[in-house]
């Protein structure tokens, strides 16, 4: 049940980006709500699997891969329609790719991603729920604030000439501040890794 869940994500996805690009103002109202759908999902798929015993390695695999899917593609779409700056999405898509190479080695032992956190702060930044729910709920915020005023250029046109400065602003402030959880969050997983795969630590442990 839990990956079912988790794959509606996958395929509400899309629905999103077709609503994004259908070029239809008045559908594109419901970019943000649908948004909120998508990221609050991650959170239910969890509760699913504790609630039905159903956590396993897979479905963490999964569900950490779905995130990662979501995410890139809605940090890629929004550089494409202007409203962010390239690098953010390059950023994620760098980060992501040498996070997730590093877990692979944790999940081909049979270790999920955040068990493989060791040190207080790699745990607080990474594995902690605090963090972890922080982090979703940022990126949650960003994505539906900069999507809710997608249409308000054709819908509102003299509301948005006098408030989309500031309005676009508070989305770039978003998007500034995830990209710096992001980073913050990737560094204690490399710098993990590459204390334990150093000999020298290994011999002194």
């Amino acid at each position: 049940m839990a990956n079912w869940v988790t794959f509606s994500r996958f395929l509400l996805l899309f629905v999103l980006l077709g609503v994004v690009y259908s070029g239809i103002p008045t559908l594109q109202l419901v970019n943000a709500p649908l948004t909120i759908l998508i990221i609050a999902l991650d959170g239910v798929d969890g509760w699913v699997a504790r609630r039905f015993n159903e956590e396993s390695l897979f479905g963490a695999t999964f569900d950490i891969a779905i995130d990662r899917i979501v995410e890139t593609v809605l940090w890629v779409v929004l550089a494409h329609l202007g409203f962010i700056g390239v690098w953010i999405p390059l950023l994620f898509i760098i980060r992501g790719n040498l996070v997730d190479a590093i877990r692979s080695k944790g999940a081909a032992a049979g270790t999920t991603a955040f068990d493989m956190m060791k040190s207080p702060i790699g745990r607080f930044l990474v594995a902690g729920r605090f963090m972890r729910g922080f982090y979703a709920v940022l990126k949650a915020v960003t994505f539906a604030w900069i999507l809710l005023w997608q249409p308000f250029d054709a819908l509102a046109p003299s509301f948005w000439a006098a408030n989309g400065g500031w309005l676009s602003g508070i989305g770039l402030a978003l998007a500034w501040l995830s990209a710096g959880i992001c980073v913050a969050r990737g560094l204690p997983v490399i710098v993990e890794f590459c204390a334990n795969a150093n000999p020298k630590t290994q011999d002194q442990a």
